[in-house]
């Protein structure tokens, strides 16, 4: 079986590097049917689906797997948006009913320590399944918290921290948020090939597509500027074309 890693960048070549953020707004009735109906309308315009904490929580284990098996069926990896951060054992443990649960891969917290990450990683790495750590997120004020100035050898902005990390515990990709350019730019040169840059806020917060796929992006997490537009499916296809470059 081949690496989430793998498995993402294979599909991501023929479907584009759009990954659907299913968050719903909390009103939204029937998620699991909703969510079933996006993956079989817009699958050939992704290569993934994101599930974050407050769609997961209405929803059984019975419902997350049938929505994970669906993903599956059309070729598209599955991550689960909880952003893990704990004890190791507490984390090992949640990765495990993850996995259980469909999962390819899991989107976690590095303030958790660089211990406790390697050993995720490597759990998860085990079963050939992902993490992907926050990096730099993309609300507005993100700025007061990943921009901080930490101490931890030298003097550095909490996000350089936090790619250090990831590229030293090994995880498949960072969350870059799109509104931020040019932290991308500074993340995708250092991080090279070993880690892909995810981006959130394309659309609906502010990013631009063309210009985050051009800084280093490797993979578009967009959300309510598809969930909500009148067209998902053209939204989708236009979002596929500018993650291929054109």
């Amino acid at each position: 079986m081949y690496t989430f890693k793998t498995r993402l960048s294979k599909i991501s070549k023929t479907n584009g590097a759009v990954i659907l953020a299913n968050d719903y707004d909390p009103s939204v009735k029937n998620l699991e049917t909703k969510t079933i109906q996006n993956i079989k309308k817009l699958h050939p315009y992704l290569c993934g689906i994101k599930l974050n904490f407050h769609l997961l929580l209405p929803l059984s284990g019975k419902d997350i797997l049938k929505i994970n098996k669906t993903a599956h069926k059309y070729g598209l990896q599955t991550i689960a948006d909880i952003k893990l951060n704990d004890i190791g054992n507490t984390n090992r443990v949640t990765a495990e009913h993850l996995w259980n649960l469909g999962f390819d891969a899991v989107i976690a917290n590095p303030i958790m320590g660089l211990d406790s990450l390697k050993n995720l990683v490597k759990s998860a790495h085990k079963n050939k399944k992902g993490v992907i750590t926050l990096c730099h997120m993309s609300a507005p004020e993100a700025k007061l918290s990943y921009d901080m100035e930490v101490k931890m050898g030298k003097k550095q902005q909490l996000y350089q921290l936090f790619l250090n990390w990831a590229l030293t515990a090994k995880v498949d990709g960072i969350v870059v948020g799109a509104t931020f350019p040019k932290i991308i730019q500074h993340c995708s040169k250092k991080a090279g090939k070993n880690l892909s840059i995810f981006s959130p806020g394309v659309g609906t917060q502010g990013g631009s597509a063309n210009e985050v796929m051009s800084s280093g992006t490797n993979y578009l997490i967009v959300g309510r500027t598809i969930l909500n537009s009148k067209n998902p499916v053209n939204v989708a296809k236009e979002l596929q074309l500018q993650s291929f470059g054109k």
